[in-house]
């Protein structure tokens, strides 16, 4: 990937792991060796080189039955993986035809070598979902998601990559194992291919669906890259094909949906991957609404999205001039008193980490924490994402749920500063009438 090239990340990107040293790279070859006319006047037909092809993917399913040998016996890795699609129906699932994104949901360019969170990535997640319901395809999920190192609980191994190829490989191995979490950890597959099929690029069915493309030359794979998402549907080079292999922007995989402000072009509602959290997940969340009762919820945003920085005069500018004041106790309470009475059940989610912050509002709420239902959290909870997971589920059983931004226009909110980076710094506003300090 451009974006990482010269960089030694401490989650390296995939290009540098398995790319130059001899180790075969797990990617389907150079998409744009097959269409180097995508950007020219005519459409692109696939070419057929049977011996780079044949290499190739023959490299992936190498790659493929040696690191997740070594990943399953990682520490924290799934021990199993659900049989999905086809595999449960009992057919060899070649009557179907499958969509690959590649094998990590975004390495988006200065954050290759730690990846974004969650929420950004479930953006890139249900872009690529939804070219698979367009296409009718079976989408191939990358078996593991990265995980944002302050998220993560055990830390990242951090060693030298000297050494022979094995090693470095074993190494690479780790390292991915120590800063991502298994995706069957995350999502439930068997109730998300309900609506969109999909199989684990570490599952039989996609060692037998690689398998197979490479017997079958052109007809078996095509690579893919710049070409919409209607051509890969109408047009004969590539509706055929057993396996369309998209390089999808190294910005982020989201890039594809760039229409995704037209409302009538989303064919999954942002609800629809919290809803596809894993049972065990699903199952806590049920444990603590059933606890907590008729309840209201708030979600604070605060230290990701509080950063300041000065100008040239040296003043204090923001993205989101009024979000520090808007997310303190005193302002919340104001301000949601209108939608949420004294006296009841008050569910707080949040990145603040002061502890008490939220004290005040005890005031005029009975106030609950995730952190008082640890008893249910602590035999499930390995990181961050499948806490947060538990927590949107909760949020999304409240009575009256208030969230940070106004993200869609309805959204009851404790700010009206936009959540989208306007990119225009302005000088905060601490005080309700607006003066600054």
């Amino acid at each position: 990937m451009a974006a990482c090239k010269g960089r030694k990340p401490s989650l390296p990107c995939e290009r540098e792991v398995w790319g130059k040293k001899g180790i075969p790279a797990p990617s389907f070859g150079d998409p744009m060796a097959s269409h180097r006319s995508a950007r020219g006047g005519g459409k692109p037909r696939p070419r057929s080189p049977i011996l780079l092809l044949a290499a190739s993917v023959l490299a992936v399913a190498l790659f493929w039955v040696f690191s997740s040998s070594q990943i399953s016996s990682a520490p924290g890795a799934a021990s199993a993986t659900a049989k999905l699609g086809s595999e449960e129906d009992g057919s060899d699932g070649l009557e179907r035809k499958y969509l690959y994104w590649g094998n990590r949901v975004d390495c988006p360019g200065k954050h290759c070598d730690s990846c974004e969170g969650l929420g950004h990535q479930e953006s890139s997640l249900r872009c690529a979902l939804e070219e698979a319901m367009f296409l009718n395809r079976v989408f191939v999920m990358p078996s593991r998601m990265c995980i944002n190192p302050i998220h993560n609980k055990k830390g990242i191994l951090r060693k030298s990559a000297d050494g022979n190829p094995e090693e470095r490989h074993a190494l690479g191995v780790r390292l991915w194992a120590a800063s991502s979490c298994a995706m069957d950890s995350l999502y439930d597959f068997l109730l998300m291919s309900k609506t969109v099929p999909v199989i684990l690029d570490n599952s039989k069915m996609w060692h037998r669906v690689v398998s197979t493309s490479m017997k079958l030359g052109e007809r078996g794979l095509v690579n893919v890259q710049g070409i919409s998402r209607v051509d890969l549907k109408e047009d004969e080079p590539y509706s055929n094909v057993l396996l369309i292999n998209r390089t999808a922007s190294p910005l982020s995989w989201f890039m594809e949906c760039k229409d995704r402000n037209n409302r009538s072009s989303i064919m999954l509602p942002y609800s629809f991957l919290p809803k596809m959290a894993a049972k065990n997940l699903r199952d806590a969340a049920d444990k603590i609404k059933s606890l907590l009762g008729d309840y209201d919820a708030i979600h604070v945003r605060r230290g990701d999205k509080i950063k300041t920085r000065k100008d040239r005069f040296g003043v204090e500018r923001t993205l989101h001039p009024h979000l520090e004041r808007d997310t303190r106790p005193e302002f919340i309470q104001q301000r949601i008193a209108k939608w949420i009475p004294p006296g009841r059940t008050l569910f707080i989610a949040s990145n603040e980490r002061t502890p008490g912050f939220f004290s005040p509002l005890s005031a005029s709420y009975k106030l609950a924490y995730a952190s008082n239902y640890s008893h249910i959290l602590d035999p499930v909870i390995e990181n961050n994402y499948q806490l947060f997971m538990i927590e949107r589920l909760i949020l999304m059983g409240a009575n009256t749920f208030v969230r940070t931004f106004n993200e869609d226009g309805t959204d009851l909110s404790l700010t009206d500063d936009p959540k989208k980076n306007t990119k225009s710094w302005q000088i905060p506003v601490y005080t309700m009438d607006g003066e600054e300090s």
